[in-house]
């Protein structure tokens, strides 16, 4: 019975379910009592803080099923700004009354099984209000569940749908239930939040699992008290905490408080009624934006006429703004932006009807109408562009800042189309690219905003490209594509694939290769959304090694940016160890290497793959030279801070040539958990090389090309190379979206020379000297709103919170200027009239900037703002007021620098950070509080904080002492004394000199002291400034600089120098020497005089005697020495008369090579010399220089010379004879730099310049003014001769303190010319050794990486010797020596190639063409070589094999394989005497160089040249032909062809720089890729060197040729059957065999190995059918055929 009763009982426990949802009774008026609190600050006690208030009554009663009213009674509104918790809130007393009818206004809302569902209120109440409602039904909300005590679940609510825990709990004595949930903001299935300003920024991930920036948290709790049906809210706390740092939260952040209480006061049976309005559905729980989205949270207006207010705004800025900017104009700016934004479209209509005919307020207009950020500022421009009332250049600026700054909603977008496809518009190129573009950046926007966006905004453009390509029409196809890479909408991943090459049609593989870049850089956006799509495409155009090279690489980056995974990453490392194309290869090693670097964190785990991908690659990879394609990658993130900085640079290029094809570069940043690409550059310089060196344009003649076209013919399947079209171009992305491009063809390049050197740009010249002339006024100022970036997001109050960052910025400039020019002008006068005319020009000049930037984190609605405020205002001014006065006939120039009056402080930079409130009611009353006053600051760190960190150190105190014990360890107090809140620093310059004095002050209080991190730092105040101000002394009224030239410098000399020509020994240096005698009686010789110090500093290191042996040393016989090494080739350098230092080493170079017959003594090339000079002498002569002078002194016999003494005894002879040159000659220049002061003495400075024609002198003189200071500066320098110049700089008291010598001269090292240059000294001031030490420490580090070798050994002390000796032409032997170490690097290779032997003889072709010979000696440096020695030749790549080639058989060497066709050079080897003769066409002409009678002779057009008639130059062509030792050599770079060399046993060719990559024939394509060598006229790579040799042979027509060639090319058949694919197969080769002609026997043969293609023994397929097709066959066996190299043909033959 027990047993029944208890199951009884249980099933009746089951079956009653308990209703714990709150439940309002119907005919029951609940009142509670209500408070919402709002704060915003730093999380420590005693700061400022900001924030609201918000007490009332909340009144409800029930109004039907489900629906319930809600009304506040006594409602009141609290502002606070001031030190929590110490101060207390104020009333908004007439926010409230103004607010008090909405608020008072009771609302409907739906309510049901305590979920809160519709909400209902009159139009009456705005937006706003609305919300505060929200907040108070959002603590209603709530999902309890029957059977369930602990849940989880995604809860609706104010904020959004957030991840909520409940947890329930009963209290049985109190006969009570309690209630907890908690929000985690941060995980929310829809969160309501409005982002403005970061569409272009990307979240990262990987940074925010290290750490956060925003976190927020919301706990409820409530006391439920049980009821018949329900259960009735007694009380309920909300405690809301939102952290933010732009850093890390982890490290220190400001936070945002909320808090509400809601307390049962009573039961009333008085219902709530409503009023007599229209209730409206106005929305659900979820918050609603109102007006904060146009409110900006800078300043809160009230504005009642928003059109007047606008010109009030706009008068100060054009009134304040002139000739300076004013420093509130940013927020004057940012204040006119605000009520444009809220003012109707028909009132901004109004303002520019009433201002668009004045210039100043139509600037502004214009330039605030972006900054809207709606439809409406597209919509204004668009009527206005329509129109014609604004000009080209005002209409791009508009859209380019439009484009990117107004929100993108569908409104924007149609406006935008409409635009882009407007007639205007399209035949306006300027406005065509910036509106086309912009309409896929505003698609892009509006997309990151709404995850669905249409593919129909992107549809008209798919058909448009489809349409541009069909017609060819290309320039329009790569702009579209642009558009769609802006847009990045996966919709257009399609109709781009079709102008790909292997996704398209054939048509899509034949378009131009800027196509295809442009169509794979368009994926790039896409590639945001859909990687793995993008990766699948990237990773088939990389692996398909038919495609252009630079395509390739392009889809490499493109694969790198979806961030790889490591599957991708290996299968491209195994790729590139097999990859033929060595740019290629080059790339993406030097990419992954660089990869490995990588600390970003989105960039891990690619890092991570590229180091295992490493470990697969090979390090041969990085002895690829700079001319093969780069990738560059350098990055730092601070992982603590969340924030770095990345950029990358790409260099691509396809023919290793010194000009790459592209360059890319980009920049990317990190901070607060997200990134984006800020700018990125990308070039292209294909053609523009070519453009810039060769001819103009090339010589149509229809003979060179008919006989070109037939030679070409005659090869099997040759297929011209496309040709390279002068192309430059160049792009710019802006935060990932492309916003400029511009394309530069020859046309182009054409019409701007055109404008250039055209009567038009005469006529502006004119118009500029004239306006200049005439003088005037210019006034420009320029307003931008650099930044606005701002979050917005609910509190569980129901107001919102908004994180914002501002930047606004003027710059304005203010010229006048006044030209006076003596005798006047006549009104059609000649520029040369200038020349004889006195000019004085007076100028002001006043460029001054003013920026605000602002940070913001609390409460901004348009009628209450309560927020945390950091500003930032920079002001600089820099005025200046100048004079100048030409006279060209008197040689005179005066500049004036005048003072400004009024001006000080040039620059100030002022931060401050504080908690502001205000309401728009009572805005005289808004209330600002430093976040750290100074008293609070002093306070807090003299105990609070102290103590804390005290405790900390010493731990074994208590954690609320509130003084430092005086027993703490000395380490502890040491530790605690540095912490200040203040730091002040002021620094000062004074120039007396000039009467100025500069100061810059520096002022900082921050709250590091609290809490060391860059939150913390940043918050405070912070000063910086700088003054400019009169110095103490006397009045400057200007500072003077004038210039005297020619016989009147000597009428503005102020301070005569007249000093004694003997030095002056001062008595107490005589004394401190005799006793010097007397105390060391040994000492000998112990001084000297200036002579014998001169000239003992003055010898040359080459001896290797000890220092007192070489100061006692005569300087005669160094001379002797210097003479006796040199005596062979003196006689000719004594009749040197060239003023050129390097003309003597020309000279000798000359002697040396050229003018012996012997080839053994030239520089032949680069190697060749190097190699011999190495040979000649050791390393170790080379790096000891044993320097041969070439010094002969110029100057008449004297009685010095007579004497015996050396050049360096000349110098001291010279300087000793006349010591001042004042003293002698008149000066030659005169420069005054001078303070002009009030009482009218001297101030300032003089340099004098002199000239000695007699001796070759030049001394300048520096002297201070000032006639008691005599401290100068001297410098003397002396041509010696015509290859040595020697110098001496002095300085100090009369020039006597201190001085060097330095000495330049040229001469031999070994047989090598060489220049050096020594420095040698007695004595240095301490700081010179010092900034020297410091150089030397420099020079250590910077040449580890430089290849410089260095040793340490003891040279000649107070002594620096560079020597620089010439190698070969184009290399050098440098060596440095100084008093404690010697660096050296052998062979230093040069850019170009020095004017010594060969180049020295190549150039006198050129004359006196100074461009034409610079042009030369670069392409010559830079041009590629390739070189038949007998059987062996070696290519343009340095690939060297050898072979047996045909006789009698034209064979092309080397030509332009573009259809330009530039250049044929043709080899033949003759049959009957086994010699090799070359035919070159070129120009309209044939030129022929053969062996006659041991001798190479050359004929032009069938025409022979003799001999003595070298050197040939063809007249139109720029081709030179001229004789070089046992050979000729035929020149002609401007037609691609640097140099073609013929002797009796050597054949060389050189191409320039531009035409690599564009040559064909036995010597290759010159593009460096050795990887793929033999290339085959129809571009098939083969294995043997002797089926590619054979391949270029011209075959001949017919037996009866002249040319005595009686082979062919012919597809041969496998004289064997082979099975292949299990089946019985024929085979034909697809490589050409040489065979002989019909009727032709072979006389010699060899064997070459080919490929064949094989089809089944039964096809009907026919030897001739199969030659037309065969060679386009792939190849299935590898066999070896028979190839004929020389043939007899009977008399029959055909």
């Amino acid at each position: 019975m027990k047993v029944l009763v208890l199951a009884l009982t249980l099933a009746l426990v089951a079956g009653y379910e308990v209703n714990f949802a709150p439940e309002f009774a119907v005919g029951n008026t609940y009142v509670y009592k209500y408070e919402a609190l709002l704060m915003g600050g730093l999380p420590e006690k005693g700061l400022a803080r900001a924030g609201v208030k918000v007490t009332s009554k909340v009144l409800i009663s029930a109004e039907g099923p489900n629906i319930f009213l809600l009304k506040l009674v006594e409602p009141e509104l609290f502002e606070y700004s001031g030190i929590w918790p110490k101060d207390p809130f104020f009333p908004a007393t007439k926010l409230t009354t103004a607010l008090s009818a909405q608020l008072l206004t009771p609302i409907k809302f739906e309510y049901a099984n305590g979920v809160v569902g519709r909400v209902f209120a009159p139009t009456g109440v705005s937006a706003t209000v609305l919300n505060v409602y929200r907040g108070i039904l959002n603590i209603f909300q709530l999902n309890i569940k029957k059977t369930q005590n602990v849940y989880m679940l995604q809860e609706a609510g104010a904020q959004g749908v957030c991840n909520t825990h409940y947890v329930i709990g009963e209290d049985v004595k109190a006969d009570r239930i309690t209630l907890t949930k908690t929000k985690d903001l941060n995980h929310c299935q829809d969160r309501i939040m409005r982002d403005i300003g970061l569409a272009y920024t990307e979240r990262c991930a990987e940074c925010e699992a290290k750490g956060d920036t925003l976190k927020g948290v919301a706990a409820y709790n409530y006391i439920l008290k049980q009821a018949a049906t329900g259960s009735l809210i007694e009380h309920a706390t909300v405690t809301e905490l939102i952290q933010f740092s732009p850093f890390n939260i982890m490290y220190g952040a400001a936070q945002m408080e909320a808090k509400q209480t809601l307390i049962l006061d009573t039961v009333e049976k008085t219902p709530v009624e409503p009023i007599s309005a229209q209730y409206l559905h106005r929305g659900s729980l979820q918050y609603e934006f109102a007006s904060e989205l146009l409110q900006t949270p800078i300043q809160l207006l009230r504005i009642s006429n928003a059109e007047a207010q606008i010109v009030e705004v706009l008068n100060h800025l054009v009134t304040y703004n002139v000739d300076k900017v004013h420093e509130d104009a940013p927020l004057k700016f940012i204040e006119l932006i605000q009520l444009l934004r809220v003012a109707k479209f028909e009132s901004i209509e109004a303002l520019w009807t009433q201002f668009k005919a004045r210039p100043a307020y139509r600037h502004w207009i214009l330039n605030a109408v972006p900054a809207i950020g709606t439809h409406v500022a597209l919509k204004f421009l668009k009527e206005k562009i329509i129109a014609g009332d604004i000009t080209i250049a005002e209409a791009a600026q508009a859209l380019l800042a439009s484009v990117h700054m107004v929100t993108a909603d569908l409104e924007a977008i149609k406006l935008v189309e409409g635009l882009a496809f407007n007639h205007k518009i399209q035949a306006n190129p300027v406005l065509r690219e910036i509106v086309m573009l912009g309409y896929g950046t505003m698609v892009y926007k509006y997309c990151v905003e709404n995850p669905n966006c249409p593919a129909e905004f992107v549809k008209p453009f798919h058909d448009v490209a489809i349409e541009a390509a069909a017609k060819s029409e290309f320039e329009d196809l790569i702009l579209l594509l642009k558009v769609l890479g802006n847009a990045g909408h996966p919709a257009s991943l399609k109709p781009i694939m079709k102008f790909l090459p292997g996704f398209g049609s054939s048509a899509a593989a034949a378009m131009p290769l800027r196509v295809h870049i442009d169509a794979v850089l368009a994926l790039r956006n896409i590639a945001k959304k859909e990687p793995r799509i993008i990766q699948d495409l990237a990773v088939q155009l990389f692996m398909d090694k038919a495609l252009h090279p630079e395509l390739r690489m392009t889809a490499a980056i493109v694969l790198f940016e979806t961030k790889l995974p490591m599957g991708l990453v290996t299968t491209l490392a195994d790729a590139v160890m097999n990859e033929p194309n060595l740019q290629v290869a080059s790339f993406v090693y030097s990419y992954m290497k660089a990869m490995t670097k990588n600390t970003a964190p989105d960039f891990a785990s690619v890092a991570t793959a590229c180091n295992v991908a490493m470990k697969i690659l090979s390090p041969k990879f990085d002895r690829l030279s700079y001319r093969f394609s780069k990738a560059l990658h350098f990055d730092a993130y601070l992982s603590p801070w969340m924030m770095g900085a990345a950029a990358s640079a790409f260099y691509i290029n396809d023919a290793a040539t010194v000009f790459p094809r592209a360059v890319v570069a980009k920049a990317r940043t990190y901070l607060a958990g997200a990134y984006a690409d800020v700018l990125e550059l990308g070039v292209r310089t294909e053609g523009i090389q070519e453009a810039l060196l060769k001819i103009p344009k090339a010589p149509e003649h229809a003979d060179r090309i008919t006989k070109m076209k037939h030679f070409m013919k005659a090869l099997s399947e040759w297929r011209a190379h496309p040709s390279n079209q002068p192309l430059g171009s160049v792009y710019v992305k802006f935060f990932g979206q492309e916003i400029a491009f511009a394309n530069i063809d020859k046309a182009i390049v054409d019409q701007v020379i055109e404008l250039a050197t055209g009567p038009r740009a005469y006529a502006h010249g004119r118009m500029a000297l004239e306006s200049l002339l005439s003088g005037g006024s210019f006034h420009y100022a320029k307003p931008m709103l650099a930044a606005e970036v701002r979050r917005i997001f609910p509190t569980a109050v129901g107001l919102p919170m908004e994180l914002s960052f501002y930047t606004a910025a003027v710059a304005a400039a203010s010229v006048d200027l006044q030209t006076t020019v003596t005798p006047p002008l006549p009104e059609n006068f000649q520029a040369a009239q200038l020349l004889k005319s006195d000019i004085e020009i007076r100028a002001a000049v006043t460029p001054s900037l003013s920026m605000y930037t602002y940070a913001v984190m609390g409460v901004n609605t348009a009628l209450i703002q309560a927020a945390l405020f950091s500003r930032a205002r920079v002001h600089t001014i820099i005025p200046a007021k100048m004079e100048a006065r030409i006279d060209m006939i008197k040689g005179n120039f005066k500049f004036q620098i005048l003072p400004v009056q009024g001006v000080d402080k040039i620059g100030s930079a002022f931060v401050e950070t504080f908690a502001i409130a205000r309401n728009v009611e009572d805005l005289a009353d808004a209330k600002m509080t430093p976040m750290i006053p100074a008293e609070i600051a002093t306070q807090l760190t003299s105990a609070t904080f102290t103590s804390k960190i005290a405790s900390s150190l010493a731990g074994s105190l208590s954690r609320s002492s509130e003084i430092i014990p005086v027993d703490l360890p000395y380490n502890i107090i040491r530790k605690i004394k540095p912490l200040k809140t203040v730091f002040e620093k002021r620094m000062c310059a004074v120039f007396e000199m000039f009467g100025m004095k500069a100061c810059t002050e520096i002022e900082s209080q921050n709250a590091a002291f609290i809490k060391n991190c860059p939150l913390y730092a940043m918050i405070g105040r912070h000063r910086v400034s700088v003054q400019v101000a009169p110095a103490a002394g006397p009045v400057i009224e200007k500072i003077e600089i004038e210039i005297q030239v020619g016989d009147k410098a000597a009428e503005k000399i102020i301070k005569v120098i007249n000093m004694s020509t003997e030095e002056d020994v001062p008595e107490e240096k005589n004394v401190l020497l005799k006793l010097r005698k007397i105390l060391v009686p040994g000492l000998k010789n112990g001084t000297r005089s200036s002579s014998s110090s001169s000239s003992s500093r003055s010898v040359s290191s080459d001896s290797s005697s000890s220092s007192s042996k070489r100061r006692s040393s005569s300087s005669s016989s160094s001379s002797k020495s210097s003479s006796s090494k040199t005596s062979s080739s003196s006689s000719s350098r004594r009749k040197s008369k060239a003023v050129d230092v390097a003309a003597p080493l020309s000279k000798r170079s000359k002697k040396i090579s050229s003018s012996s017959s012997s080839a053994s003594n030239s520089y032949s090339s680069s190697s060749s010399s190097s190699s011999s000079s190495s040979s000649r002498m050791s390393k170790q002569e080379i790096v000891d220089m044993k320097f041969a002078k070439a010094h002969i002194h110029q100057h008449a016999i004297s009685t010095t010379r007579a004497s015996g003494l050396s050049s360096a005894s000349s110098f001291e002879a010279i300087y000793n004879k006349v010591k001042y040159l004042a003293n002698a000659v008149t000066p030659a220049v005169t420069i005054l730099i001078r303070a002009v002061r009030a009482d009218h003495k001297v101030q300032g400075y003089q340099i004098a310049a002199y000239f000695d024609k007699g001796t070759s002198r030049v001394q300048i003189v520096f002297a201070n003014l000032d006639e008691h200071d005599h401290w100068r500066i001297c410098a003397d320098g002396v041509m010696q001769s015509y290859s040595k110049l020697t110098g001496k700089v002095a300085w100090g008291i009369e020039c006597k303190q201190y001085w060097t010598d330095i000495t330049a001269e040229t001469g031999l090292v070994g047989p090598d010319p060489a220049f050096r240059l020594k420095f040698t000294w007695e004595k240095l001031p301490k700081s010179m050794k010092h900034y020297a030490k410091m150089l030397s420490e420099y020079i250590d580090r910077a040449i580890e990486g430089a290849y410089v070798r260095m040793a340490r050994q003891k040279n000649i002390p107070n002594q620096i010797k560079l020597t620089i000796a010439v190698a070969s032409e184009r290399t050098l032997n440098v060596v440095l020596k100084t008093p404690k170490r010697t660096m050296y690097k052998l062979g230093m290779d040069l850019p170009v190639y020095l004017p010594f032997g060969e180049t020295a003889a190549e150039l006198e072709g050129y004359r006196d063409n100074l461009v034409e010979k610079i042009s030369y000696v670069i392409t010559k440096a830079h041009a590629v070589k390739c070189t038949m020695v007998k059987d062996t030749l070696t290519t343009f790549n340095n690939k060297r094999y050898k072979n047996e080639w045909p006789h009698s058989c034209y064979q092309v060497l080397a030509q332009d394989c573009t259809d330009d066709l530039k250049f044929l050079v043709l080899l033949k080897r003759d049959h009957a005497h086994e010699q090799s003769q070359i035919n070159v066409k070129i120009a309209g002409i044939d030129i022929d160089l053969y062996p006659k009678d041991g001798v190479v002779m050359v004929k032009v057009n069938g025409l022979e040249i003799p001999i003595n008639n070298l050197p040939y130059q063809y007249a139109t062509g720029k081709i030179q032909i001229k004789q070089r030792g046992e050979g000729i050599a035929l020149h002609a770079p401007s037609h691609g062809l640097q140099e073609v060399y013929f002797d009796m046993n050597t054949s060389k060719v050189k191409v320039v720089d531009w035409m690599k990559g564009q040559t064909c024939g036995l010597c290759g394509k010159a593009d460096g890729e050795v990887r793929q060598e033999y290339q085959t006229p129809n571009g098939r790579v083969v294995k043997n060197s002797v089926s590619y040799a054979h391949s270029w042979v011209i075959p001949a027509q017919s037996c009866r040729d002249a040319s005595e060639c009686y082979m062919k090319h012919e597809s041969v058949k496998l004289e064997k059957q082979m099975t292949v694919h299990g089946q019985e197969s024929k085979c034909y080769s697809v490589e050409p065999v040489l065979r002989c002609l019909p009727g032709c026997l072979p006389v010699r043969t060899t064997p070459v190995s080919i490929g064949f293609h094989c089809v089944p023994a039964g096809s009907n397929l026919s030897h001739s059918e199969g030659l037309n097709s065969i060679y386009e066959k792939s190849v299935d066996v590898m066999e070896t055929a028979e190839a004929h190299l020389a043939c007899r043909c009977t008399a029959q033959c055909a």
